[in-house]
């Protein structure tokens, strides 16, 4: 059986652009809430003081299938990004990859 598939973006459809991410899992969900920074500064103490602000933009709940779907489409992403317009590295030249990400758990 065949069928068509129609997108359709709700009312309250938004786009953001995120620096970041963080979040956790539980047997459960997988939950990750994006963010963006912000430099500002706060005066603590009669003294001013630099602080960045982090403001979460949205929060994505997904049941560990979805997660691991997720993976798997991402992953197929950059491998073809890459393909494309070269390796993605971190400022100063390093690499990007898990092996220097800090590990996380829980929820936020």
């Amino acid at each position: 059986m065949e069928f068509a598939l129609e997108i359709v973006k709700a009312d309250k459809f938004r786009q953001i652009y995120a620096v970041g991410a963080m979040g956790g899992h539980s047997p459960y969900d997988f939950r990750m809430a994006f963010y963006n920074d912000s430099p500002k500064a706060v005066v603590q103490d009669g003294k001013q003081v630099s602080v960045m602000e982090r403001r979460v933009e949205t929060e994505l709940i997904l049941s560990p299938l979805a997660a691991k779907e997720l993976a798997d489409w991402l992953n197929n992403h950059i491998k073809e990004y890459e393909r494309q317009f070269g390796e993605i590295k971190k400022p100063g030249g390093r690499k990007a990859g898990p092996e220097e990400s800090a590990p996380i758990q829980g929820y936020m």
